[in-house]
């Protein structure tokens, strides 16, 4: 019952924070620290990853009808610009799949230390407030996702790529990098938002196939605390979607920023005192 109330406290820090550009992985190996399961090492690291797939699917089911070509309400002009849509987000993709796949053990081996979470945490938080002043008086020039170039995209992807970091946070270098780039937040949220369903599907399915292929297996416990996790994201992550869109209809990104900031100089503070 312990482990259950664990998982149920790591799914609401995953919803949480996987939208909003505070680092979820950051958050989770954080969490981590105080609230440790009681699972193997491999089991863990996995299951930072596959818990996300929950909020993945908040995504899925909020966009259903936008992220769906066989809509039958939509005509035939916005079905092309559904495919089109998809095809911005594949393309985009890609440069994460190019630079993940080979180096996702060493990241995992050399970059999960609370110094690089810290640091990534501060770091971006003070981009966020500068871009946020810089852009203050600028006019985005796109500002609906059928505007976005396919060039656009691809570039948006290499900023995904820089979130590989823990604590840099995929939807916020995805964001800032959107922003710099032009475009509006609405625009930067969601492209954000839709970018997450094949990178996190396919880094899930990856960290599932080599947990299996290192010759490990799911107890019933650990399926249980999987099922737990995934569910509780799901609903979390719901709401936070919906709070997000809502909130930077009239807000911009700093207060995430000055966010990062404290909660990097609070890791510091706390981890250093204990090293």
């Amino acid at each position: 019952m312990l482990e259950i109330i664990k998982v149920v406290i790591l799914g609401i820090i995953e919803g949480i924070t996987e939208f909003l550009p505070i680092s979820s992985t950051g958050h989770l190996y954080l969490a981590d620290a105080f609230v440790k399961l009681n699972e193997p090492t491999a089991f863990i690291n996995m299951f930072m990853v596959v818990i996300q797939l929950g909020a993945i699917f908040a995504v899925v089911v909020i966009y259903f009808n936008k992220l769906n070509p066989w809509a039958p309400r939509k005509s035939n002009l916005e079905r092309h610009q559904t495919w089109v849509l998809w095809f911005k987000v594949i393309i985009a993709v890609l440069p994460a799949i190019i630079v993940g796949l080979p180096l996702n053990d060493w990241m995992d081996a050399h970059l999960t230390s609370w110094q690089v979470i810290a640091g990534t945490l501060i770091v971006y938080g003070i981009l966020f407030i500068v871009i946020e002043a810089y852009n203050k008086t600028k006019r985005p020039r796109y500002t609906d996702l059928n505007q976005l170039p396919i060039t656009m995209a691809v570039l948006i992807g290499l900023c995904q790529v820089l979130a590989m970091v823990p604590g840099t946070s995929r939807s916020g270098a995805t964001i800032l990098g959107a922003i710099l780039l032009g475009t509006s937040r609405y625009v930067a949220t969601e492209f954000s938002f839709f970018l997450a369903i094949p990178t996190m599907l396919g880094a899930s399915s990856l960290k599932v196939l080599k947990y299996l292929i290192h010759g490990n297996h799911f107890t019933g416990m650990q399926l249980a605390v999987l099922t737990t996790g995934t569910v509780v994201s799901f609903l979390v992550a719901y709401l936070a979607i919906k709070f997000l869109l809502s909130y930077i209809r009239n807000n911009d990104f700093k207060v995430f920023g000055w966010y990062r900031i404290a909660l990097g100089t609070l890791v510091i503070a706390y981890f250093g005192l204990l090293n």
